[in-house]
C-alpha cells in the first residue's frame, strides 16, 4: 500500500504540486467556494449516497481495493466508505481548502489526499493503479477538448485491467452552469466515445439529484464501465 499523505504537511509533494497560472486561478475559485459556503449548501452536496454506494457494491471490491475519488472536495462519501470497511481511498481535488476540511473531519489513515489538477496532472502521475475510478460531478467542468483528453488519458493509464470507472455528470437535459462555471453535458454515448473499446458499459441510468438546500432537481446520467483485461476480446 502507498504511503499516506498528510494534507497538513505542506512540504510533502504528494499533497501539493507546483501549479501553473490557469490551475492557480481554478484553485482560487474552488478554495473560495469551500470557504464561503457550508458543505450542505454546495450545489453537489448529497444526503442520499445510495446511487453511488449501490453501484460500488456491485463491483464486489476487496476492502483494500484502491478507490480513487476525483474532485472529492469535502464529500461525506469518504466517511461512508470508511464505515463500510474500505481501507485504501485516495481523495483528490484542485482545492486544498476542501481536502483540508475533509481530512480534519475524517482523520483516518485509510485515506490519502492529493491536491492536483486533473487537466494538468503532476502528482497524480505517480498514484498506484486504480481499482475503482469514481467521478461524480467533476468531468462536466472540463469544457475544452484538451482538458477532456488529458483527463481520459490519465484515467486510461491508471485504471487496472478488470477495474471500474463510474462517471456521473450532468445529462443532456441538465444545467449549463454550476458554481458560476460553464459545464459540458453528457450522454452514455459520449462517455463511451471518450473511453473507447477497452471499456465496456456495465450499467447506466438517468438520475434526478435533489439539491438538499433548495429542493431543485438536477438531471445526471450515471454510467459504470469495466476495463477489459489485456488480451480480452469484446
Amino acid at each position: 500500500m502507498k504511503d499516506k499523505c498528510n494534507i497538513n504537511d505542506k512540504n510533502k509533494n504528494c499533497c501539493t504540486p507546483s501549479t501553473s497560472e490557469p490551475s492557480s486561478n481554478l484553485q482560487a475559485h474552488w478554495d473560495k467556494t469551500y470557504l464561503s459556503k457550508p458543505q450542505e449548501k454546495l450545489g453537489w452536496y448529497e444526503v442520499d449516497l445510495s446511487a453511488t454506494l449501490n453501484l460500488l457494491a456491485k463491483a464486489s471490491l476487496k476492502k483494500d481495493a484502491h478507490i480513487f475519488i476525483v474532485g472529492a472536495g469535502s464529500t461525506t462519501l469518504v466517511d461512508e466508505l470508511l464505515a463500510l470497511g474500505y481501507t485504501n481511498l485516495t481523495a483528490t481535488d484542485i482545492s486544498q481548502v476542501a481536502l483540508e476540511l475533509l481530512a480534519k473531519r475524517v482523520d483516518n489513515e485509510g485515506v490519502s489526499y492529493i491536491v492536483d489538477d486533473l487537466t494538468n496532472p503532476t502528482v497524480l502521475e505517480d498514484i498506484e493503479p486504480v481499482d475503482f475510478w469514481l467521478d461524480r460531478a467533476v468531468l462536466h467542468f472540463f469544457t475544452e477538448k484538451k482538458a477532456q483528453d488529458t483527463y481520459f488519458d490519465l484515467l486510461k493509464r491508471k485504471v487496472k485491467g478488470g477495474g471500474f470507472v463510474l462517471l456521473a455528470e450532468f445529462s443532456l437535459t441538465g444545467r449549463t452552469k454550476c458554481s458560476g462555471l460553464p459545464v459540458r453535458r453528457y450522454s452514455i454515448e459520449m462517455y463511451e466515445k471518450h473511453l473507447g473499446d477497452q471499456y465496456q458499459l456495465i450499467t447506466s441510468f438517468d438520475y434526478g439529484y435533489v439539491k438538499p438546500s433548495t429542493g431543485e432537481v438536477r438531471p445526471y446520467v450515471y454510467g459504470v464501465f469495466g476495463k477489459r483485461v489485456e488480451g480480452e476480446m469484446g
